[in-house]
This record gives structure tokens, C-alpha cells and sequence, in this order.
């Protein structure tokens, strides 16, 4: 396998609020929601980066979909990670997910490997870490 990631999808309770926290709290750049002519379709795409999306699918399709159970919501099993190019943009990020309707779970602050990082929770209780690397140029 050359390992090559494409699309992040994230099993949510309710499309229209994961749309309206990813979309207008968070800005990401989005066609909105697609798929509804079909029994499972519903979901919502958002482009992160060149070749890189975002979806958002109820979590009933998706357990439909694969034919494993259908459980709770989000883990701390998983993050997923947004690194930005400073301190103040950590803060600023964390803010704008604040706003939007997030879950603070980590104010952002120095880090043990010399960053600045933060964590938050979506609605739906995905994690993501918004950090400053010093080492990893953005």
C-alpha cells in the first residue's frame, strides 16, 4: 500500500448542525449537503487542502453503510490535528471553534515538545488538536 489520504469522514448525530459548526463557525469551504435522493446519501464534503476532504455523515448511514453497530458518539480514541504558524493563531483558532459551539477540553498553552496547543471538541465530540509547531513549518 502507498498509504495516501484522500478523505476524513466523521459520523455525526445531526448533518445540519455538523454543516452549519464546520461551514459558518469554522469557515471551511463547502457545496453544502449532498446525497439526499438516497436512503443513506446525506453528507457534506469540505475541502482542507489540495486533494484532502472533509465529510461529515450521520452516523446511522455510516453504520448502515459498513453493517457494524451503530454507538456512541465521538472518542478521545483519535485527533485530528490543525497546525498552524503561531502562538496567536493557536489562540485565534481556538476562539473561532469556541464561537462556533465547540467544547474547549484543553486551553491552548506551552506544550512538553516545545509547542503550543490546544484541544477542542466538535458537536459531535471529535477531537482536534490546533497547534503551533515550531519545528514543523506550516
Amino acid at each position: 500500500m502507498r498509504p495516501h489520504i484522500s478523505l476524513i469522514t466523521l459520523g455525526v448525530e445531526d448533518l445540519q448542525r455538523a454543516v452549519a459548526f464546520y461551514r459558518d463557525g469554522l469557515g471551511l469551504p463547502t457545496n453544502g449537503i449532498m446525497g439526499t435522493e438516497f436512503e443513506i446519501g446525506a453528507v457534506a464534503f469540505f475541502d482542507l487542502q489540495p486533494n484532502l476532504k472533509l465529510a461529515v455523515w450521520p452516523r446511522a448511514s455510516l453504520a448502515a453503510d459498513t453493517g457494524l453497530s451503530l454507538n456512541g458518539g465521538g472518542t478521545g480514541s483519535f485527533s485530528l490535528a490543525h497546525n498552524v504558524a503561531s502562538q496567536e493563531e493557536v489562540d485565534a483558532v481556538m476562539q473561532q471553534a469556541s464561537t462556533a459551539g465547540a467544547t474547549i477540553v484543553k486551553p491552548a498553552g506551552a506544550t512538553f515538545w516545545g509547542g503550543y496547543a490546544g484541544y477542542f471538541q466538535d458537536p459531535d465530540g471529535h477531537l482536534w488538536e490546533v497547534a503551533f509547531n515550531p519545528e514543523m513549518p506550516v
